[in-house]
């Protein structure tokens, strides 16, 4: 699939903007989790300005598409992309963490507009998109459910009782997303506890399985295009990632999976992204 030029580069821009927000937001905070925000903000850039339907003046519509993000601590890419989306201002994302601030460490969807699960607690977020999409299912309603999980995250068992309940209920309407940048808090994924071959697993799981460049925006919606015409299965869109993508020092590196920038990190990384 090749995008139009126009739409690529507003897409580009966008992603770029939402990397410098994590850059500001985890500085400020002087926490955070800035690694796997950046490695997923290609996917969320391409699901809130190019694939879903959503009003950001109408946070709750009905017939809106619901996003979950199952990786919670990625919750910086989160309120960048609701932020730059419109659903709030900007100007509130260098609260993050901050006493009083509605931007916590995780997602609350009691809190903040745009936010569909309160998430955190990895592997749950699974489970929570097949409830939404068996709602759909049974309201008949035409919107769908996508999912972002950490390939890390999918080291926990109920990830594959929620995979497994999935393609049992032939959750068409409900598209996932692996972040796949092999890296998590305490290492390589392999050494931790080994959840590979994903491919594989998820075949074997009754999933339909697409893999893709999860920094490339023509590879991501071509898939999700290709996925939205699926019946009678829920589709997984496996993204091979970079961890820490965009800043040099943070790539490929895990102990940016959970530390924030200094100020001359934080100089140093904008600079890059200027």
């Amino acid at each position: 699939m090749v995008l139009d030029p126009k739409v690529e580069a507003q897409l580009k821009e966008k992603a770029l903007n939402i990397r410098r927000h994590i850059v500001r937001m985890t500085h400020a905070a002087k926490s955070g989790h800035p690694g796997g925000s950046l490695s997923a903000v290609e996917i969320m850039t391409a699901l809130y300005f190019h694939v879903m339907r959503l009003d950001p003046n109408r946070p709750e519509w009905q017939e809106r598409d619901r996003f979950v993000l199952s990786k919670g601590h990625a919750a910086p890419a989160l309120y960048a992309t609701l932020a730059e989306r419109g659903f709030f201002s900007t100007q509130e994302l260098t609260t993050l963490r901050q006493l009083g601030s509605r931007l916590q460490g995780h997602p609350d969807m009691k809190r903040v507009p745009g936010v569909e699960m309160s998430t955190g607690s990895l592997g749950q977020g699974l489970s929570v998109a097949n409830g939404m999409a068996l709602a759909g299912r049974l309201d008949k309603a035409s919107w769908r459910v996508y999912a972002l999980l950490g390939d890390g995250e999918c080291e926990e068992g109920q990830i594959w009782e929620a995979a497994m309940a999935a393609a049992h209920y032939k959750l068409d309407n409900l598209i996932a997303y692996l972040d796949y940048n092999r890296l998590q808090i305490d290492g390589s994924i392999c050494a931790v506890m080994n959840p590979e071959p994903f491919p594989e697993k998820w075949k074997a799981f009754g999933w339909q399985v697409f893999t893709v460049d999860g920094h490339s925006f023509s590879e991501i919606i071509a898939a999700t295009e290709a996925a939205q015409a699926v019946q009678g299965r829920p589709s997984i869109i496996i993204c091979h990632t970079v961890k820490g993508k965009g800043v040099s020092f943070m790539e490929n590196e895990a102990d940016w999976h959970g530390k924030a920038p200094n100020d001359e990190q934080a100089n140093k990384a904008l600079a890059e992204l200027a």
